[in-house]
């Protein structure tokens, strides 16, 4: 299924030098977003300088071996980062990824239910609670269906280096 949330995994390469990332090394993450899509690049460690301005989230992590089945790691903050970093967002694929990214954070008990509402044009925005802050955040349902969730949580892990 092809979906506005078409983001690449590691490409192995640093995105400052070009040089191919070698399993085992230190290497930086970063999503931004360019012409309405969300785009991952990594880093070599020595080439790394910072997140850009423009960053929506920036991780560090290692280049897994090949030999070694991949395990995602869960970052709980790089996760509520992207969230809080989206809240406001209007366009739709990043309503749908902050909402992915919010269940998420709610199976992994970061983020608790307290409520729904709906809005005046009738649309449905859910009532969460930060479980470590108390801070309460409106996130709206995009209403997207089953198969599209799954479709945009995949490229959650896969931007994440999670996959």
């Amino acid at each position: 299924m092809t979906t506005d949330f078409d983001i690449a995994g590691s490409a192995r390469v640093c995105a400052a030098t070009g040089r191919e990332l070698k399993p085992g090394e230190r290497v930086y993450g970063v999503l931004t977003e360019a012409a309405g899509r969300f785009v991952r690049a990594d880093y070599a460690a020595d080439a790394w300088t910072g997140p850009p301005a423009d960053a929506i989230a920036h991780w560090s992590g290692r280049i897994p071996s090949s030999s070694r089945p991949a395990k995602p790691i869960f970052n709980d903050a790089l996760l509520l980062d992207c969230f809080d970093h989206l809240a406001g967002a209007v366009e739709s694929h990043r309503v749908s990824f902050r909402y992915v990214v919010a269940l998420l954070l709610m199976r992994r008990k970061k983020l608790k239910f307290e409520d729904a509402k709906r809005t005046p044009d009738g649309a449905e925005v859910l009532i969460l609670r930060d479980a470590r802050t108390g801070r309460r955040h409106e996130v709206p349902d995009p209403k997207l269906p089953d198969d599209q969730i799954e479709a945009v949580q995949q490229q959650v892990f896969q931007v994440l280096g999670w996959e």
